[in-house]
Order: structure tokens, then sequence, then C-alpha cells
């Protein structure tokens, strides 16, 4: 059986003559490293980043239609579904500002080192699940603690 990481094309320099080039390789050639995890996450989160925006807009919208409009956001957005929602697009716009200053230290070319990556990681996770965690708990304490007041004064809704 040949080896995957040998793959090799025929190629040719500019005078004509034959060489071996390495192809491209593919993802089964890589071990999946908690590195390369972060990377693909922080570009996912990106996009999930962005589609929430989209969402705080419609949002937003709806607040400046009217109490009809903003009652029905209301709604949606305060069922259990509607907060898993917020807190996962709370967490992916956390992780994706660590993920950001890492880039940002990395550009200034600190902490590139393989040891220093390896460090890094865990620690971005760490923060984030620490930040998002304390983040999405006072942000529904607030709400908790608004519906109740509403209920006091007779609003409910």
């Amino acid at each position: 059986m040949q080896d995957i990481r040998k793959a090799l094309y025929v190629g040719s320099r500019s005078d004509g003559t034959l060489i071996e080039r390495p192809m491209s390789p593919h993802l089964q050639v890589y071990r999946y490293r908690l590195s390369m995890v972060l990377s693909i996450s922080n570009r996912i989160t990106g996009v999930i980043a962005t589609a929430g925006a989209a969402l705080g807009v419609f949002w937003l919208g709806a607040a400046a239609k009217g109490p009809k409009s903003f009652a029905t956001a209301r709604k949606v957005t305060g069922n259990p579904l509607g907060k898993l929602v917020l807190v996962g697009w709370l967490a992916s716009v956390v992780y994706h500002t660590v993920g950001g200053i890492r880039h940002l230290i990395w550009d200034a070319g600190y902490r590139y080192d393989k040891e220093e990556l390896n460090k890094d990681g865990p620690v971005a996770v760490g923060v984030t699940a620490g930040v998002s965690t304390v983040l999405a708990v006072a942000l529904l304490a607030v709400a908790g603690c608004r519906r109740s007041k509403r209920a006091k004064a007779g609003k409910v809704s």
C-alpha cells in the first residue's frame, strides 16, 4: 500500500526537465489538533455572529415598527428556544472576539511558536466559556428581574 503522504505529481521546470512535485495534502494527512479546530471555529463563529447581527437588525426593526411587532419579537426571544439561540449567538461573538485578539497578537509577532500556540488554545476556550457564562447569566438575571417587576406592576407579557 502506498503512503498517501508521498503523493507526488510530475511537473516540469522552466528549462523543460521533469521533476516530481508534492501535491497539496488532503485533510486525511493531517492529525486534528486543537489549533486547527479553533481556527476553523473562529471562521464559523464569524458567520454566526454576522447572522446574529442580522437578527438584531430585525429585532430593532420590530421595535421601530410598533408595540405589536415588538411584542411578537419579545415572544420569540423570550421562549426557551429563543433564549438558547441568543446565548449561542453571545458565545459565538465572544469566541470570535477572543480569536480575533489571538490573531492580533500573532500579527504583532508574538506567541507564534508551536508550544505557545498549543498553550494558548485551551486558554482561549476557557476565556470564552467563562466570559460567555458570566454574560449569559447576567443577561438572563436582568431579564428575570425585569419580568418580575412587570408582573408586579400588572403588565404581564
